[in-house]
């Protein structure tokens, strides 16, 4: 096993991130402005395959209106990681998280997570 550095893996993950590794309701929002915008779930998977730990999901609300879920990590002494929560507006809020087991069989990110997740790796390999 190959240990990597979490400032190299940051790094590959946020020069692998594009319109294509977003969650299809965020392509709209997405620009390289904001590269962030609609990454986390691919991006929390991604970390989960490097580093393990457990996958981390909050409610996000817009207007005070629920919106979507955001996701992130957590490794095993409690730390937090979340690549991507600069993503949101000012007027978007993360609510406290809850842990969730990984999602087994297909999911709707599958086709941006195989395409980030390769990306990343090939990052790695240079």
């Amino acid at each position: 096993m190959v240990l990597r550095s979490l400032s190299a893996v940051e790094r590959a993950i946020r020069a692998s991130w594009g319109a294509d590794t977003c969650a299809p309701e965020d392509v709209p929002y997405w620009h390289p402005g904001n590269p962030a915008r609609g990454q986390c779930g691919t991006t929390a998977l991604v970390l989960n395959d490097l580093f393990g730990g457990v996958l981390v999901r909050g409610d996000v609300r817009r207007g005070g209106e629920w919106a979507d879920y955001h996701w992130w990590n957590r490794f095993g002494d409690g730390l937090e990681l979340d690549l991507t929560r600069e993503q949101f507006a000012a007027d978007e809020h993360v609510g406290p998280g809850e842990l969730v087991p990984r999602p087994t069989g297909g999911t709707r990110l599958d086709v941006q997570y195989e395409l980030l997740r390769a990306r990343v790796r090939g990052q790695l390999d240079r």
